[in-house]
């Protein structure tokens, strides 16, 4: 069998590392050591430091020395490394990626895209190139359905632990502050990263409890991955998680809902159902609406969201077959 030459090696080799320099913050030799080896690259952490270096003394890249371990970074002013086959088109994409998953991409795979997502911001800021694309950005936006709230502070440091064990399957060990002020130590097993509205919350199973639950990120006070790595319970599935209502502050119990709309305020149930078995019937006074839904805390919020707009609201539970298993809802 052919292998590559040495020098080839090599080659690739500093150009990954090139790719993996962040620009506007630090990271370590340990980091791209770590996301070096996932993408298949075997060499040892020495090995790579000694490509730092090297490289750091032939590119604007500023290597910083007062603390071990040493952190580097592409400067301010430098080209970085050049991606000739992103188009216009493709920084957009790549632009909008950034937005809107950053916050649900893995860390090491989000600091693996970071020279793509620098390359193409400076591609959609040269005024002599990519107008349109650029324009667009301007002409697209999500809005949301509810009174929108500044998102709660996240530290990056803490995210990017939690979601690297995530990424791993890795334990995890937190310090927890709940709603109450509580605060607590845990060993947890990440499972999951959902983003409902502002909020972020990691799915995770407490050590020595098969059961999951749900946590916000922002109320982690401190994270430390593990050494240890865990199997993923086969029987878990974040969709059949989201499905029974488990980031609605449920119970994962299906109802029969009935209630009596106004029809200035029920006339969007005629456009967006709440299920596909919804019947709606016409009256005097509005609109008799009947639907199998998960009884939650937002649906109570819902209907009490009316007022006056909504009355006659009757729940019948459906039979145990059509229910989701009890668990617990979201830590609060």
């Amino acid at each position: 069998m052919n292998k590559r030459p040495r020098n080839l090696d090599t080659v690739l080799l500093s150009l990954e590392i090139l790719r993996r320099i962040p620009r506007g913050r630090k990271i370590t030799a340990q980091e791209l050591h770590s996301q070096l080896t996932h993408a298949g690259f075997s060499r040892d952490l020495r090995s790579i430091q000694r490509h730092l270096d090297t490289l750091s003394e032939h590119f604007d890249i500023e290597r910083d020395d007062r603390t071990k371990p040493y952190g580097y970074r592409w400067l301010p002013h430098a080209a970085g490394l050049s991606l000739p086959s992103l188009t216009p088109q493709e920084s957009l994409l790549l632009r909008l990626a950034e937005e809107h998953l950053k916050h649900l991409l893995p860390a090491p795979l989000l600091k693996s895209l970071e020279g793509f997502f620098s390359q193409a911001r400076i591609k959609l800021s040269d005024p002599q190139s990519a107008r349109l694309e650029k324009e667009w950005t301007r002409k697209v936006r999500v809005v949301s359905t509810t009174l929108p709230l500044l998102p709660p502070r996240i530290d990056p440091d803490i995210f990017d632990t939690v979601s690297q064990a995530l990424y791993e399957n890795r334990w995890l060990q937190i310090d927890y502050r709940n709603a109450r002020g509580q605060r607590r130590s845990y060993d947890i097993m990440p499972l999951g990263l959902a983003q409902q509205g502002v909020n972020l919350y990691l799915v995770c199973r407490f050590r020595n409890f098969n059961n999951e639950r749900t946590l916000a990120i922002h109320r982690i006070r401190s994270a430390e991955i593990s050494d240890l790595s865990f199997e993923r319970p086969p029987e878990f599935d974040l969709a059949a998680y989201e499905d029974e209502g488990r980031f609605q502050y449920g119970k994962g119990r299906r109802i029969r809902l009935h209630f009596h709309i106004s029809k200035r305020s029920g006339i969007h149930l005629l456009e967006s159902r709440l299920s596909a078995d919804q019947e709606v019937e016409e009256t005097e006074n509005g609109y008799s609406v009947s639907a199998t839904v998960l009884d939650s805390l937002l649906l109570e919020r819902w209907l009490l969201g009316f007022g006056e707009e909504v009355w006659g609201v009757t729940k019948e539970e459906c039979p145990a077959d059509m229910s989701a298993p009890m668990h617990p809802g979201l830590e609060v």
